[in-house]
């Protein structure tokens, strides 16, 4: 009895398939090159760069520089800062959203259409446009006995607000086409049980919806973490900024130690990576959430 031979044919090399994977090594080298510098000269004393230049063999490399930021720069506090302002904006905006986006997906109206596009259209518009009404806005409301400032202005509650403002629009649009996914059969049979509206969203349609919810989650903690522009603008005493914008601590009147900076800077990315690490497959989820349906 003979026995074939069986050879396993090898998958002939494409000269498109090199291209895609010499782009893909380019592409990241690009985008790590920056951080990989950056981590090469916080981990150098300045006195060294200073006189050798930065494109230079290190003498000696150390973690000094790291537990000096973290000392100078109060890290502590201003993480906690970014805590108070990052969990209740992200609570909230998923909160919100998803209560918009349960309405326009699971009820039929005439300015259905209209209202989410009333919620989408805020993130077209640049944050840039309107700072000096907002700022003017902020300094004319008073919140005596709620915030420190006794206005919106300097407050972790004011960042809140804008964060939620901002960010409804794009989880609403994003919730809603995942909403109008699900199989209207199981709403239908609720409301003919009697189940009312609230019901409904909250035991209902909510539950099913931890995949979205956990995705916009990751993508909402990132980008509120790493907000720079509205914190600078609307916080105005430093022991109420956030980490971004508390860098500035590190940096001196007559002089900055760019070392110093660049090893606060990586610092401060640490709660990020650790959020994409642990979420990474909701985080990559969230990239291509909403875009079909079943």
């Amino acid at each position: 009895m003979s026995h074939a031979l069986v050879t396993k044919q090898r998958t002939p090399v494409r000269p498109a398939r090199i291209l895609l994977h010499t782009f893909l090594v380019v592409t990241a080298l690009a985008w790590l090159g920056p951080l990989l510098w950056a981590l090469f000269a916080a981990m150098r004393p300045y006195a060294e760069t200073s006189e050798k230049g930065y494109v230079s063999w290190p003498d000696r490399l150390s973690f000094e520089n790291f537990t000096n930021a973290f000392q100078q720069s109060d890290m502590l506090h201003y993480f906690g800062n970014t805590l108070l302002i990052a969990v209740p904006a992200v609570l909230l905006t998923l909160f919100l959203s998803s209560m918009v986006a349960f309405y326009v997906s699971r009820f039929d109206f005439r300015l259905n259409l209209a209202l989410l596009l009333v919620f989408t259209a805020g993130n077209l518009l640049p944050q840039q446009v309107i700072i000096t009404p907002l700022y003017r806005l902020y300094l004319l409301i008073d919140l005596p006995g709620i915030t420190m400032s006794g206005k919106l202005y300097d407050s972790a509650l004011g960042l809140v607000l804008i964060h939620v403002a901002f960010q409804s629009g794009f989880c609403a649009f994003v919730l809603s086409n995942y909403m109008r996914s699900l199989p209207h059969e199981l709403t239908e049979a609720a409301l003919v049980d009697g189940a009312s509206v609230w019901r409904l969203y909250w035991q209902i349609v909510l539950p099913l919806c931890k995949p979205a919810m956990a995705a916009l989650a990751t993508l909402l903690s990132i980008w509120i973490y790493n907000d720079f522009f509205w914190a600078i603008v609307l916080i105005s005493t430093g022991e109420n900024m956030p980490i971004t914008s508390a860098l500035n601590n590190l940096s001196g009147q007559y002089f900055t130690d760019p070392n110093l900076v660049a090893a606060g800077a990586l610092l401060t990315a640490i709660p990020t990576l650790i959020v994409y690490f642990v979420l990474q497959r909701q985080f990559v989820s969230g990239l291509t959430l909403g875009a079909n349906k079943g």
